[in-house]
């Protein structure tokens, strides 16, 4: 394996992806095995103009409290796909069938009151968010990161997830975090999952839905990537999970599909000819993690009918390119630094830290596809931006009606 400092153009895109998504994940996996996580991580937290040097202290020690639970939630979001592929071989079969191993290993540190590691579900409101990534990590490899779990493990994770009910969410996409809970618990097979907690997020946001495949971010629209973050993706994990079990949720799935649709057409667009993309919006530390619903439309196949599975494998490997290439993006033993690309902790809000970087983890959802799916076997060809900008012929943008 090469370490997270080695690039290596010439490896075929789906080595590359994977050679970066472990790179990414063996700092914090591998301390969760030693259970020496929170002895290990650095907590690294924004640079806030103007505060104090007790203020510093007071935010560090504040987002401790809830940057390992972070770490692997969002880190194992992004790799469940790959974990829970069942159809490979070789290399690529021992490693996926060692990380997985790994994962269960880390899910146990992290839930088990025994552990050192043990993660903070209770305590503030942060909780909720990351023990929504981690549930759809479970949404994403039920059999990996579900069914192979010891019964001990999965008794703590279900008590786990169950104390975020003592917190309400915030009135905005947070709705969709409790609702990922509930739907993590129901394919967990527990028989108490609250469907009013699903049910709320997805009515709401159906109310939040403002066209062409953009949802408000609670009753406000704003210019970010919340919609890639986690409205989207969770929207359609959701309805995945849970959609069969009232009809009204099912009527829902056609319109969510096509919105999710239109909306990843719409992110394709926006990585340039180079792998650049714009630098809007809050929480631009996930790098890019802010492709998440381009990549999971990928991941399921549906994609917009007029870009392909290919055009994405190469604008999402340009994006990934032009980000890790930079120098800064890990410290020397590997973490992620606070950075939309390379080192610049000055753009991480008060509620960011170095676990909140791992889910940049959410571009790699493609690595759950099979080899020989077009994503990976096509031809390498060029995306909507590169066509625009060398005078190629390239499809006419249309919203969605």
């Amino acid at each position: 394996m090469l370490n997270q400092h080695q690039m290596d153009s010439s490896l075929p895109a789906r080595e590359y992806w994977l050679e970066q998504l472990l790179a990414i994940s063996d700092p914090v996996l591998t301390a969760l095995a030693e259970r020496r996580l929170k002895e290990k991580m650095p907590v690294e937290c924004a640079e806030i103009e103007g505060a104090s040097e007790e203020e510093k202290a007071g935010l560090l020690a504040d987002r401790a409290k809830y940057t390992h639970l972070e770490a692997l939630g969002r880190l194992l979001s992004g790799m469940a796909p790959w974990l829970e592929n069942g159809g490979l071989t070789g290399v690529e079969e021992e490693l996926r069938s060692r990380y997985a191993e790994l994962a269960r290993t880390a899910i146990d540190a992290g839930t088990d009151p025994e552990s050192p590691d043990c993660m903070n579900f209770s305590d503030g409101f942060q909780p909720i968010v990351d023990a929504a990534f981690l549930a759809q990590a479970i949404l994403r490899a039920p059999i990996e990161l579900g069914e192979k779990l010891s019964p001990r493990v999965k008794a703590n994770v279900i008590a786990a997830l169950k104390h975020t009910r003592t917190r309400k969410p915030v009135f905005s996409n947070w709705l969709l975090f409790a609702a990922t809970i509930e739907s993590a618990l129901l394919k967990l097979g527990e028989s108490d999952w609250d469907p009013m907690r699903i049910d709320y997020a997805l009515k709401q946001h159906e109310q939040w839905y403002l066209g062409d495949g953009a949802y408000g971010d609670g009753p406000d629209f704003h210019w970010d990537y919340y919609n890639s973050f986690v409205i989207q993706p969770m929207l359609v994990d959701v309805l995945a999970a849970a959609g069969d079990h009232y009809e009204e949720w099912d009527a829902m799935r056609a319109a969510i599909t096509s919105r999710a649709s239109r909306y990843a057409g719409v992110l394709e667009r926006l990585i340039a000819a180079d792998g650049t993309y714009p630098p809007i919006g809050r929480s631009l530390a996930y790098r890019f993690g802010a492709f998440q619903s381009l990549a999971q439309s990928a991941l399921l196949d549906a994609l917009p009918e007029d870009v392909s599975a290919a055009q994405v494998r190469c604008a999402l490997t340009a994006a990934i390119r032009r980000t890790l290439e930079q120098p800064g993006n890990f410290t020397p033993d590997g973490w992620l630094t606070i950075g939309f690309c390379g080192h610049q902790p000055n753009i991480g809000e008060r509620y960011i830290s170095t676990g909140s970087l791992y889910l940049c983890a959410a571009v790699f959802l493609p690595l759950g596809l099979p080899s020989e799916h077009p994503f990976w076997s096509g031809a390498d060809e060029a995306w909507t931006a590169q066509k625009a900008w060398s005078g190629q012929p390239f499809g006419i943008d249309t919203a969605l009606k």
